[in-house]
């Protein structure tokens, strides 16, 4: 069984809990989602939202933010679409993730935080928008 579920919301952090809501309503369809799949895909999709949000949008009026779930028995897809300033994910410096709390700077693990959770993270940017497709492969049960 496939599921598929879309919404839009305003660029806005306001229109976080609604996207977290719509990763739990279709993966409460899919069984064998466990818990921490479902944090590491709203986790996911909250960091590439907010990074939208901030920057994506910066100097602009906030726009829209559109959040298609592809789901079935092997497979997470959710793309993410918006029309702000393109971003180019292989120019962002990866945090260092072995400096002392005191020394890290705020921010800048929105991406490593996606890379840690996703199977999968492809970017591009067409006359459509911007568009961010991550993939979580799921692995079922093993039978005993």
């Amino acid at each position: 069984m496939s599921i598929r579920r879309q919404t839009t919301r305003a660029a806005e952090l306001e229109s976080l809990p609604r996207f977290r809501e719509t990763i739990d309503a279709a993966c409460q369809l899919q069984p064998g989602i466990d818990e921490q799949t479902r944090y590491d895909l709203k986790l996911a999709v909250d960091e590439a939202c907010t990074n939208i949000i901030t920057h994506g949008y910066a100097g602009m009026n906030p726009g829209s933010i559109i959040l298609a779930l592809d789901v079935d028995a092997l497979r997470v897809v959710m793309t993410i679409t918006d029309f702000g300033h393109a971003f180019e994910p292989a120019e962002a410096p990866m945090p260092d993730v072995q400096a002392a709390l005191d020394d890290r700077p705020m921010g800048g693990f929105g991406l490593f935080f996606i890379y840690q959770t996703m199977d999968e993270a492809r970017y591009e940017t067409t006359e459509d928008g911007n568009c961010l497709t991550l993939v979580r492969r799921l692995h079922p049960a093993k039978e005993e």
